[in-house]
């Protein structure tokens, strides 16, 4: 049986997919992040909804990517997980400016 990496592998050598790919990326980040943060403070989905003021089906939706979170929400979530809420941008060449 194929494990999911050497598929991955293989389809991003396929254009189509890995244009589709990089376009989701940023979002697999979040809602990896999202579940880290979540699992490093020792929550559940629902604990971690009820600390923020929220429900459940909310968190599963922020930890799925399926969605936009907004600043305040994730200003909600640092709180919730006793976490500091840092954003940084990075320039997609992996090149530092200079200067």
């Amino acid at each position: 049986m194929a494990r999911i990496s050497d598929m991955h592998k293989k389809w991003m050598k396929e254009p189509k997919y890995k244009k589709a790919y990089e376009a989701l990326e940023e979002e697999f980040v979040l809602a990896s992040a999202v579940m880290d943060v979540r699992n490093r403070a020792g929550l559940t989905q629902e604990e971690l909804a009820r600390k923020m003021g929220t429900t459940q089906p909310v968190v599963a939706r922020l930890e799925s990517g399926r969605t936009r979170p907004s600043m305040r929400t994730l200003e909600r979530l640092a709180e919730a997980t006793g976490s500091r809420l840092l954003i940084s941008f990075e320039p997609r060449d992996g090149k530092r400016p200079t200067g």
